[in-house]
């Protein structure tokens, strides 16, 4: 059984390999893995891009840091639009946690100890594989070997995340901001998807499956995200039964905490709280 010990110092190798192959190109995973003996947790990231760009290495600052703790960190690159639309991010999110599984403890991995970390357009995607991970769309691509496996997640993290597609996309209608409205409008293909691919509104409507443990970091001054959205997913998801924890950082903006900072040490710092709860 896999142990989290914040204090931990190990160094990390970091390990490529090709999660998915097909007809749509090959789909890289990075893993950043701890020297020591495991077998360790599995954290999934899932990075932002608002769905259309970005890729696997936009967290690697907080993924080295929290693999040096002793956590297997497993990013994934997936399929953006304009090429593809929702739900194939989903989908792609959904199936690297089942090959994560799958394949955990070739690399020193829990299989059974899964968690998730998503940031912005990431958080949006790997909620929704969360929530409603045997969503048959969602779980649409089979995976060798790993029949009986689901993207079920034990735990997640979401950084400045994108919890509610739709609200987001009227926010940035009614300001005039088309650098967040086209986006939207790229990666789905109308309103009713935006409102179907929604985390806040799949709670609204009661057709989620699990309900993981959260924590939420959110920059106060992040004009990409106004703050009602996590408002509100915190008060709805708790009303449902879920347990999160929701920490806003003064001043600070989409995205903070990439870069190396005072509130990217107290960011990772609050994710290392969070996981030695919940791993």
């Amino acid at each position: 059984m896999s142990r989290y010990d914040a204090d931990a110092n190990y160094a990390v190798e970091t390990i490529d390999r090709i999660y998915r192959s097909g007809t749509d190109g090959d789909w890289p995973v990075r893993i950043y893995k701890p020297q020591g003996d495991g077998p360790f947790p599995v954290l999934i990231d899932v990075h932002g891009g608002a769905w259309t760009r970005g890729n696997y290495l936009n967290n690697e600052l907080i993924d080295r840091a929290l693999a040096a703790t002793g956590m297997l960190v497993m990013a994934l690159e997936f399929r953006q639009s304009p090429d593809h639309t929702y739900p194939a991010q989903v989908q792609d999110v959904n199936y690297g946690t089942r090959w994560a599984k799958t394949h955990a403890a070739e690399f020193g991995g829990d299989p059974d100890n899964v968690g998730g970390l998503g940031t912005s357009s990431g958080g949006h995607s790997m909620m929704l594989s969360a929530l409603r991970h045997d969503d048959p769309r969602y779980a649409a691509i089979p995976i060798p070997g790993g029949e009986r496996q689901t993207a079920a997640l034990r735990y997640a993290i979401a950084g400045w995340p994108v919890l509610d597609s739709h609200a987001r996309y009227l926010y940035a209608k009614e300001a005039g901001i088309a650098r967040l409205m086209e986006p939207s409008e790229t990666y789905f293909p109308d309103e009713a998807a935006m409102q179907e691919g929604s985390p806040q509104q799949s709670l609204d409507r009661g057709d989620y499956r699990a309900l993981p443990p959260m924590l939420i970091l959110q920059g106060d001054s992040d004009d990409n995200i106004p703050l009602t959205i996590p408002e509100r997913f915190v008060e709805t998801y708790r009303e449902k039964g879920g347990a999160v924890d929701i920490t806003y950082f003064p001043g600070m903006p989409h995205a903070f905490a990439q870069q190396p900072g005072p509130n990217t040490d107290r960011a990772i710092g609050l994710m290392k709280d969070f996981l030695t709860r919940n791993v």
